[in-house]
């Protein structure tokens, strides 16, 4: 499990500049149409995709750390040509934290304090408002109950007088895969929603897990796409793709790929035998 965040052929660039900014990051792959970096061993996919879709605010990412010095120096890199959604201040639930929109649209909360159970760098966290204001709970639920190894860390509401309406999610922290996201509602109106510019990305081993995890999250409203996306009915898009994919992708057969991708672009949801016969040419 990793996110993807869609560009408009500038996703070289933003790898670039994240693997100068955050500590132990590298670009692990870049084909052109998608750059890859890890940073402390977290994957994060960057698609050049063209000018369709940007990232917003719906989905952002959370980086703690117990050194203010760092929430400081992290927020000073990552705002330059950026702005500040919350500017960097003292607030109830941290010493030091801010909000901040990089020069490439993307998101990033910066928390000084203790990242909770997760050994990852930087935490996706949904964002729910608007119309799915109030469904986090529901959406934490479907995820856990459809993905092994999950579980819901915790969940902290608003109180009476808190902010927002009470027994809206605050902040929430689950894990899906033993992958870790947060998770929060809003009633404010927002001129966001979720879309495709940041999709959550699940390799699966085997065509059962692909069908599992596709039938699942189409269920109760969600809506089919190409390529192996999909949007659950909580307007999240996600990516359900083979493991096969990427290592045949790798072989180096420019054919053999070109092939298998043609016959990709032909599918929704992907079904790993056809792309494998493709491949081989037994098509």
């Amino acid at each position: 499990m990793y996110p993807c965040i869609w560009f408009d052929a500038n996703g070289k660039e933003a790898a670039t500049f994240y693997t100068g900014v955050f500590p132990d990051a590298r670009i692990s792959a870049d084909s052109g149409m998608v750059v890859t970096i890890e940073c402390k061993g977290q994957k994060l996919m960057l698609l050049n995709g063209g000018p369709v879709f940007k990232p917003n605010p719906s989905i952002s990412f959370l980086i703690a750390n117990e050194d203010e010095q760092e929430t400081e120096r992290l927020y000073g890199e990552l705002i330059k040509g950026g702005m500040a959604l919350m500017p960097l201040d003292a607030y109830p639930f941290s010493k030091k934290y801010g909000w901040v929109q990089d020069q490439f649209g993307v998101t990033w909360q910066l928390y000084t304090g203790e990242k909770g159970d997760t050994p990852q760098y930087f935490t996706p966290t949904l964002l729910f408002a608007n119309q799915q204001n109030g469904r986090t709970k529901e959406a934490i639920e479907c995820y856990t109950a459809l993905f092994p190894d999950s579980k819901t860390e915790g969940i902290l509401e608003y109180p009476e007088g808190g902010g927002d309406t009470p027994g809206n999610v605050q902040h929430a922290q689950f894990h899906i895969k033993g992958y870790t996201l947060g998770a929060m509602d809003s009633s404010l109106k927002h001129p966001f929603d979720f879309n495709e510019g940041i999709s959550l990305v699940a390799e699966c081993d085997t065509q059962e897990e692909i069908d599992k995890y596709w039938n699942g999250l189409i269920a109760g409203g969600g809506a089919e796409s190409r390529c192996g996306w999909l949007k659950d009915r909580f307007g999240i898009s996600w990516q359900i793709i083979p493991v096969m994919l990427g290592t045949l992708m790798a072989a180096g057969d420019r054919e053999k790929s070109g092939r298998m991708m043609n016959a990709l672009m032909k599918m929704n949801k992907l079904d790993i035998a056809t792309l494998e016969a493709a491949y081989n040419g037994t098509e």
